[in-house]
């Protein structure tokens, strides 16, 4: 369960919650909010300060006990850094920590007086929206294979209450956020013997029974097959498990095209005959996290019940080595019509998408958006901060790199110039599936901007930010924040 988020209209001194958070300036002192508390314990926070025992330091937080003349039972203070650089990116880091400073204490509940501070350019809804999914974001546990533990007597985190008032709808968009987000997350962390094509169609089931407008078609192998999916089916000939294709669809609109979501579900990547190596292999569980995020977004999008049309499409697919798998070489025939040469059967992620991305358009929707873990180049470009994002439509750029700026889910646009399109020849079929040894992030979207001609298309790339790496590495549920603002925005 989501994180309960409220307002509280108590001053931080009389405020008997079992934790108060709170921030300071590294050369500005207390913030308004400590100041009180401070004169509250006739100067407790400055002589701590002054000391070292607190810093002021940003991402750093310390923990008060029983400070005299205050109310609550602990006091979080938080580092916020200078007050002269204080801006959005370094808000949302502050309210991280404190969401990652309050995960390991035993209470639960606590009252933040952070969305008190100024942010330049920000206004209070989006201090409440982004205070709140940060701390959701640190309250999530993965627990769905681990030895059930007894029910511990230790508090956990539940609710968190904001200071001010008046903020119902942006708690409301935090709240349906954080439900995709965690959606997104629950179901990229799961293993691949779990979370395989089966069990995303049955979630996805589950989804269209427990909301009132949405509805849910499974296209099971043979319907594919009469479809002429024949780029995805080739993909999902070397697994045991069949593959699925999920279509959710949301009617809040009337009589309006709907928006496509379209998403890469490999629920695990072995690389096919182009066998990945061993190491790290395990990760290939994430190759999936496009469309989680998808569907977390089309969860958002749903309880807040938005008033336009979205159609959800989800290509869920297994690649791995088999007799019968498909090959480097081999040439598949897509739902388009197009045939593609196949160099690399690593290179699965775009095979499956452009047969998703075809059938997208019997929808006949306004704006096609897919999410995929699609290429290594991307990070090696990026990084892990940024999803890369590619479209020929300079409007439709400008509307999601604003909705990750607001979020702070965000993505960076690359080119997609026809001058990359030529690294995709074949003498074999219409179009390889594999651009060569440069720009392979923007190749792959080349590749993709073949199915999607006539249509406002964008691709995200999200294999750098999907998930943490490392053996204790979770899934982020990104791009749910970003596309749900996206989709907000398009309402407004």
């Amino acid at each position: 369960m989501t994180l309960k988020f409220s307002q509280t209209l108590d001053q931080p001194e009389s405020s008997a919650s079992p934790c108060l958070v709170v921030g300071l300036f590294a050369d500005a002192g207390l913030s308004e909010a400590a100041a009180r508390l401070d004169r509250a314990s006739s100067g407790a926070i400055k002589r701590l300060l002054d000391s070292g025992d607190v810093t002021a330091k940003l991402g750093n937080s310390t923990l008060l006990f029983a400070l005299p003349g205050i109310k609550a039972e602990r006091v979080l203070v938080v580092g916020l850094g200078d007050k002269s650089r204080f801006d959005a990116a370094a808000f949302n880091r502050a309210a991280l920590e404190a969401g990652r400073a309050m995960k390991s204490l035993p209470v639960a509940s606590a009252a933040s007086w952070l969305t008190d501070l100024d942010v330049p350019e920000r206004d209070g809804a989006w201090k409440l929206r982004t205070a709140a999914l940060a701390a959701d974001l640190h309250a999530y546990r993965y627990t769905a294979t681990l030895k059930p533990k007894e029910k511990s007597k230790i508090a956990q985190l539940e609710s968190l209450a904001f200071a001010g008032d008046g903020g119902e709808r942006a708690l409301a968009e935090a709240a349906a956020m954080s439900n995709g987000v965690r959606f997104a997350r629950e179901l990229g962390n799961l293993p691949p013997n779990i979370c395989n094509p089966a069990y995303i169609a049955e979630q996805s089931k589950t989804i269209a029974a427990s909301h009132d407008g949405v509805s849910c078609e499974i296209l099971e192998r043979e319907d594919m097959e009469k479809l002429g999916m024949g780029s995805l089916l080739g993909v999902a000939r070397g697994s045991a498990n069949p593959p699925r294709l999920v279509v959710l669809r949301w009617n809040g609109g009337g009589e309006a095209k709907p928006y496509a979501l379209v998403g890469k579900g490999i629920t695990f990547d072995s690389g096919g005959i182009s066998l990945k190596p061993g190491a790290g292999m395990e990760e290939m569980k994430f190759d999936m996290c496009g469309a989680a995020g998808m569907l977390g977004t089309f969860l958002s999008a749903v309880e807040l019940a938005l008033p336009l049309n979205l159609v959800c499409i989800v290509a869920a697919v297994e690649n791995m080595p088999d007799g019968n798998a498909y090959r480097p070489s081999d040439v598949l025939t897509s739902m388009s019509g197009q045939t593609i040469e196949v160099l690399n059967t690593d290179a699965e992620g775009r095979l499956i998408l452009c047969d998703a991305l075809t059938y997208a358009q019997k929808f006949e929707p306004q704006v096609i958006i897919d999410a995929a873990t699609l290429t290594g180049a991307c990070v090696v470009a990026l990084g892990k901060h940024a999803s890369g994002l590619m479209t020929q439509d300079d409007e439709l750029a400008g509307e999601l790199l604003a909705a990750g700026n607001q979020t702070l889910d965000r993505a960076w646009r690359l080119p997609l110039w026809d001058d990359y399109q030529s690294a995709l020849d074949s003498a074999f079929a219409d179009v390889a599936n594999l651009g060569g040894k440069y720009g392979g992030a923007i190749t792959a979207g080349c590749f993709l901007s073949r199915f999607t001609t006539g249509y406002r298309w964008a691709h995200l790339d999200i294999a750098g930010t999907a998930w943490n790496e490392g053996r204790k590495g979770l899934a982020t549920g990104r791009p749910v924040p970003l596309l749900t603002q996206y989709l907000i925005d398009r309402c407004a």
